[in-house]
């Protein structure tokens, strides 16, 4: 992900700075998603396991990066904190 786009978005709701989420919290993240253990704000069960995520630097809310994308949306935000 551009350090630049990085240095200016944030997470929509506590206006936090975002960072790349680490290789490790990924992979647990992901095994998470394999049996069915993550839902996202809305409440919908994630089933497809992510490639990349932006985490708040305070390690609460996590959201998904899909094709170089992140969504940033707060129905699409998984709340770290409540899943570890």
């Amino acid at each position: 992900m551009d350090k630049k786009l990085l240095d200016i978005i944030c997470c929509p709701v506590t206006k936090l700075p975002l960072e790349l989420l680490a290789t490790a919290q990924l992979d647990t993240l992901n095994t998470a998603i394999r049996t069915g253990e993550i839902k996202n704000q809305t409440g919908r069960l994630l089933t497809e396991e992510l490639s990349a995520a932006l985490v708040t630097r305070d390690g609460q809310h996590v959201y998904p990066v899909r094709d170089g994308i992140p969504i940033l949306l707060e129905e699409e935000c998984i709340d770290w904190s409540d899943q570890y």
